[in-house]
């Protein structure tokens, strides 16, 4: 899982003390976080995590947003993207969510054409990132 989270962000820096596996421990045991993995071989080749989020609003269904959409950079292309979308927002239905959201950083006409042909939508909301503030030290 790891090496496909890697090909998401190549310019993070390598985990060598442990934590990001107990960081993955506590994504697969927070309740409300669902961790999508398709698997080709033994291998994960593609992967996404669902957070389904409670909510006052909307009659209080609750909504979902979805993080870390990766596919193995080999195998991009070959349906297993749209595959593993799938079954995330289905869960997302399920869940009772009145709807589901992503972002990307990404510029690449073809990722956006990826989530539109999912079923988002980029022009029904405006997103804004936040980030910390950098500490001088």
């Amino acid at each position: 899982m790891i090496r496909l989270y890697r090909q998401l962000n190549p310019d993070d820096p390598v985990m060598a003390d442990g934590s990001d596996e107990a960081v993955f421990q506590q994504i697969v045991n927070s309740p409300g976080l669902r961790l999508f993995v398709l698997e080709r071989d033994g291998v994960v080749v593609a992967t996404t995590y669902l957070n389904v989020i409670p909510n006052i609003s909307r009659s209080a269904s609750p909504y979902a947003v979805i993080e870390n959409v990766v596919v193995e950079e080999s195998r991009r292309g070959t349906g297993l993207g749209r595959q593993i979308m799938a079954g995330t927002l289905q869960a997302a239905w399920d869940a009772g969510c009145y709807k589901a959201m992503l972002m990307t950083g990404s510029r690449d006409a073809s990722t956006h054409a990826f989530y539109r042909a999912c079923g988002f939508s980029a022009d029904v909301k405006t997103a804004y990132l936040a980030r910390p503030p950098r500490t001088k030290g």
